[in-house]
């Protein structure tokens, strides 16, 4: 059997010590890799209360917050997983098929 060295963990004392948002800024990944999409998440900005979950929750880092102070969706690295439309509570986020509107 290996033996695996565990990587430093760094401290985090309190909440402001973790990094806010994705672990990693949109464009980490160098390549497009979302065309295998079944579905995508469309925004409501009507009922968006821009309260950051969706961007915060965002597994791929593909929801960015504009200069507007609103949240779109980068649909060349967004994978479809629903996870945003899922916890936002307002129901600002729906999926919708791909190809439809």
């Amino acid at each position: 059997m290996r033996n695996f060295e565990m990587s430093p963990v760094p401290k985090l004392d309190s909440l402001e010590d973790f990094p806010l948002g994705s672990s990693f800024p949109s464009f980490y990944i160098t390549e497009k890799n979302a065309g295998w999409r079944v579905f995508r998440p469309v925004i409501d900005l009507a009922k968006c209360v821009q309260c950051h979950r969706c961007y915060l929750l965002c597994p791929d880092g593909a929801i960015h917050k504009t200069p507007e102070g609103t949240f779109e969706v980068d649909y060349d690295f967004c994978k479809g997983c629903g996870i945003c439309a899922h916890e936002c509570k307002l129901q600002a986020i729906t999926m919708k098929k791909e190809g439809s509107e």
